[in-house]
Protein backbone atom coordinates (compact mmCIF):
# COMPACT_ATOMS: atom_id res chain seq x y z
CA UNK A 1 0.00 0.00 0.00
CA UNK A 2 0.97 3.24 -0.87
CA UNK A 3 2.37 5.69 1.81
CA UNK A 4 0.80 9.24 2.01
CA UNK A 5 3.03 12.50 2.71
CA UNK A 6 0.88 13.22 5.29
CA UNK A 7 2.97 11.31 8.62
CA UNK A 8 6.33 13.37 7.85
CA UNK A 9 3.89 16.46 8.33
CA UNK A 10 3.89 18.53 11.28
CA UNK A 11 0.61 19.15 13.31
CA UNK A 12 0.23 22.96 11.97
CA UNK A 13 0.78 22.26 8.45
CA UNK A 14 -1.55 19.48 8.89
CA UNK A 15 -4.19 21.78 10.24
CA UNK A 16 -3.44 24.49 7.67
CA UNK A 17 -4.42 21.88 5.39
CA UNK A 18 -7.23 21.05 6.61
CA UNK A 19 -8.80 24.76 6.85
CA UNK A 20 -8.00 24.31 3.37
CA UNK A 21 -9.90 21.74 2.46
CA UNK A 22 -12.92 22.93 4.68
CA UNK A 23 -13.11 25.77 3.13
CA UNK A 24 -12.97 24.72 -0.18
CA UNK A 25 -15.89 21.79 0.64
CA UNK A 26 -17.80 24.78 2.36
CA UNK A 27 -17.79 26.73 -0.79
CA UNK A 28 -18.89 24.11 -2.85
CA UNK A 29 -21.51 22.72 -0.84
CA UNK A 30 -22.91 26.75 -0.29
CA UNK A 31 -22.85 26.88 -4.46
CA UNK A 32 -24.86 23.81 -4.58
CA UNK A 33 -27.31 24.95 -2.23
CA UNK A 34 -27.77 27.62 -4.29
CA UNK A 35 -28.29 25.54 -7.21
CA UNK A 36 -31.16 23.26 -5.25
CA UNK A 37 -32.80 25.90 -3.83
CA UNK A 38 -32.77 27.61 -7.03
CA UNK A 39 -34.58 24.14 -8.59
CA UNK A 40 -36.75 24.40 -5.75
CA UNK A 41 -37.92 27.57 -5.95
CA UNK A 42 -38.47 26.94 -9.63
CA UNK A 43 -40.62 24.01 -9.10
CA UNK A 44 -42.88 25.59 -6.03
CA UNK A 45 -43.82 28.41 -9.20
CA UNK A 46 -44.45 26.01 -11.87
CA UNK A 47 -46.62 24.08 -9.43
CA UNK A 48 -48.09 26.72 -8.29
CA UNK A 49 -49.29 28.46 -11.29
CA UNK A 50 -50.18 24.69 -12.46
CA UNK A 51 -52.56 24.45 -9.43
CA UNK A 52 -53.66 27.69 -10.15
CA UNK A 53 -54.79 26.77 -13.53
CA UNK A 54 -56.69 23.77 -12.34
CA UNK A 55 -58.88 25.53 -9.61
CA UNK A 56 -59.49 29.19 -11.32
CA UNK A 57 -62.85 27.60 -12.94
CA UNK A 58 -64.95 25.29 -11.51
CA UNK A 59 -66.64 23.12 -13.55
CA UNK A 60 -70.81 23.68 -14.61
CA UNK A 61 -72.98 21.49 -12.96
CA UNK A 62 -76.62 20.90 -14.75
CA UNK A 63 -79.00 21.50 -11.69
CA UNK A 64 -80.77 18.65 -10.11
CA UNK A 65 -84.19 18.19 -9.96
CA UNK A 66 -86.40 17.00 -6.88
CA UNK A 67 -86.99 12.93 -6.78
CA UNK A 68 -89.00 13.29 -3.70
CA UNK A 69 -91.84 15.38 -2.33
CA UNK A 70 -92.94 15.67 1.61
CA UNK A 71 -96.55 14.75 1.63
CA UNK A 72 -97.39 16.89 4.39
CA UNK A 73 -95.33 19.86 3.41
CA UNK A 74 -94.97 19.82 -0.39
CA UNK A 75 -92.46 22.74 0.10
CA UNK A 76 -89.88 20.35 1.34
CA UNK A 77 -88.31 17.84 -1.69
CA UNK A 78 -84.89 16.27 -2.08
CA UNK A 79 -83.18 15.49 -5.03
CA UNK A 80 -81.87 11.84 -3.75
CA UNK A 81 -78.15 13.00 -3.23
CA UNK A 82 -76.65 13.38 0.13
CA UNK A 83 -78.10 12.65 3.45
CA UNK A 84 -81.57 11.91 3.63
CA UNK A 85 -83.63 14.33 4.86
CA UNK A 86 -85.42 14.41 8.87
CA UNK A 87 -88.98 14.50 6.56
CA UNK A 88 -88.13 11.44 4.55
CA UNK A 89 -86.75 9.53 6.84
CA UNK A 90 -89.80 10.20 9.37
CA UNK A 91 -92.14 9.06 6.20
CA UNK A 92 -90.50 5.99 5.61
CA UNK A 93 -90.64 4.85 9.77
CA UNK A 94 -94.34 5.99 9.92
CA UNK A 95 -94.84 3.31 7.39
CA UNK A 96 -94.86 5.25 4.13
CA UNK A 97 -92.98 3.25 1.35
CA UNK A 98 -90.23 5.40 -0.67
CA UNK A 99 -92.32 4.89 -3.85
CA UNK A 100 -95.23 7.02 -2.02
CA UNK A 101 -93.27 9.89 -1.58
CA UNK A 102 -91.34 10.20 -5.43
CA UNK A 103 -92.60 13.17 -7.49
CA UNK A 104 -94.38 11.89 -10.91
CA UNK A 105 -92.98 13.34 -13.98
CA UNK A 106 -95.32 13.21 -17.13
CA UNK A 107 -92.48 11.91 -19.39
CA UNK A 108 -91.64 8.99 -17.01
Amino acid sequence: MKKSGFDGLPVDALWALYEQVSGKLEAKMIAEQKVLEGRLAALKISSAAKHQERTSERRPYPPVLAKFRNPDDPSQTWAGRGRQPHWFMSQLRSGRAVDDLRIQRAAE
